[in-house]
This record gives C-alpha cells, sequence and structure tokens, in this order.
C-alpha cells in the first residue's frame, strides 16, 4: 500500500535511508549523514510530498498515529520542484527502499504513484538528476516507467566498489 508519509513515519524510514546512504552507492549524500539532517532533507519544505510503501504484515518500529493502515514502511519516495521559481514545475523524486524488498516490485510502485501524484499536483515533466550509471536496477526502472537518459556527467560519482562512474541526468514528461 502506497500512502502519504508525516513526519511521525521518519522512525520506520529512518533506518532505510542510514543503510542507503551507508552503502555509498547510489546517493551523492554523506554516507554518515545523521537522522535530523536526513530527515529534514527527505521531508524538505512546504513544497515537498513524501509517500511511503507499507507493508502491513510487518509491525512497524514506530506507529503513526495518523496512519490509516498499522504496518511497517519498506519502502519511500520524496517529491519536490526540480528548481526554484520559473523552474517549479518540473518535479524532481528521490526513492529509497528496504533492501529486504528489493526486486518485489515497491520501487515500481512508489514510481507508478509519485509519477501520478506528481501530475496531480500540476507538475509538468519529472527530472532526477543524479543516477549513478552503475545502478543498472535503477536505470533500467526509470526506462521502463518512460525516463530517457537526457545527459551523462562522466566520472560525477565515487563509487565504493566501481570507482569512477558517471551520473545520469533523466527525464520524463508527464
Amino acid at each position: 500500500m502506497i500512502r502519504d508519509a508525516t513526519v511521525a513515519d521518519w522512525g520506520d524510514i529512518w533506518p532505510i535511508f542510514k543503510r542507503i546512504i551507508a552503502a555509498g552507492d547510489t546517493y551523492c549524500l554523506p554516507t554518515t549523514m545523521m537522522g535530523g539532517d536526513a530527515r529534514n532533507l527527505w521531508f524538505g519544505g512546504p513544497a515537498t510530498t513524501v509517500l511511503v510503501a507499507i507493508d502491513p504484515r510487518r509491525k512497524p518500529m514506530v506507529i503513526n498515529p495518523e496512519s490509516p493502515v498499522v504496518g511497517a514502511v519498506v519502502g519511500t519516495a520524496s517529491i519536490h520542484p526540480s528548481q526554484d521559481g520559473n523552474g517549479n514545475h518540473v518535479a524532481n523524486a528521490s526513492f529509497m527502499i528496504d533492501q529486504d524488498y528489493a526486486g518485489m516490485g515497491v520501487g515500481r510502485q512508489l514510481g507508478i504513484s509519485a509519477i501520478s501524484r506528481a501530475r496531480r499536483e500540476g507538475y509538468r515533466g519529472m527530472q532526477f538528476n543524479a543516477v549513478v550509471e552503475s545502478n543498472t536496477a535503477a536505470v533500467h526502472l526509470w526506462q521502463s516507467l518512460g525516463f530517457d537518459i537526457i545527459g551523462t556527467v562522466p566520472e560525477a560519482f565515487r563509487h565504493p566498489r566501481d570507482g569512477l562512474v558517471g551520473l545520469h541526468v533523466m527525464y520524463r514528461k508527464l
């Protein structure tokens, strides 16, 4: 189930977030980022929409009293304008999936929901600014959902195993 998140969900989002950034292989974020900074980044400002994917079969770490469904967060997406001012009609989105749920369609469902939500909120397109080119699962998923690679910044990411790899800019019209 995909639903809107509130800051009350952070207790379930943070372990996923922390594990992903600590790996250092998919996000241009400090691998030692602290929880408060991460929460502020993920929930952003008033123009940010955060979604969560819920597994109602698992008990959450923190029960969100605002949620109609009790279950553990297994994925999340943060949607916000890619730019300010005259560029705010193009969305940017970031996704994090519990690694125990990799390959089970959680990312696809969050992606579909984020695209639909961005369209409903009046965005004209969605842009990903930094998709690590060696993250082939993400590149494949976004291409299957209609995103094109519109450019690659060569050797812009220091991958912990693959060395210097490119960062793709991906876009799709909404």
